[in-house]
């Protein structure tokens, strides 16, 4: 197998390619909620939570692949399946979808009680900063989530971290 196929054959659909931005729908819809109906944002959550349950899916399905002795088969896959669907859960809807909503909040009332700005253009900044702070917040927020799930959660699991992290 040549250096290319193999690394084509680790690459991983959920999190090395475009469907990985489908994780971040939610907080698009959270920038965009002071310019689009509440049904396009919670439409953006349900884009990220079905992203999160796949990937979720994709990695328990990875999990029970692994050749091992069927004895752990079953809590390989559930600690894989579980391990993956709280940390996208995390650090994919929750805290970021938080992070946004309550940053374009803010930027809002903030810029209506100091700028003399039309209502439209008020909600248009706002708007730019969600979008603007999105790359600046996932790292930071993917670490966080790493730090808390192997302080807490991942300190239950037989043998550390599931194959699927």
């Amino acid at each position: 197998m040549s250096e290319q196929q193999r690394q084509g054959a680790e690459r991983d659909l959920y999190r090395d390619t475009w469907v990985r931005y489908l994780g971040y729908a939610n907080e698009v819809g959270e920038a965009f909620r002071s310019l689009v109906p509440k049904a396009v944002v919670w439409l953006s959550y349900g884009v990220s939570s079905s992203y999160v349950l796949a990937d979720a899916i994709d990695k328990g399905k990875k999990a029970g692949e692994v050749p091992s002795p069927e004895d752990g088969r079953g809590t390989r896959v559930t600690l894989a399946v579980v391990d993956t669907f709280v940390w996208q859960s995390l650090a994919s809807v929750a805290i970021p979808g938080f992070t946004i909503n309550r940053l374009c909040a803010a930027s809002l009332y903030v810029l209506g009680s100091m700028t003399r700005w039309p209502l439209t253009v008020r909600k248009w900044t706002t708007t730019t900063l969600g979008l603007l702070a999105i790359p600046v917040i996932v790292h930071p927020i993917d670490r966080s989530v790493d730090f808390l799930l192997d302080s807490s959660l991942r300190k239950l699991y037989p043998s550390g971290k599931p194959s699927s992290s």
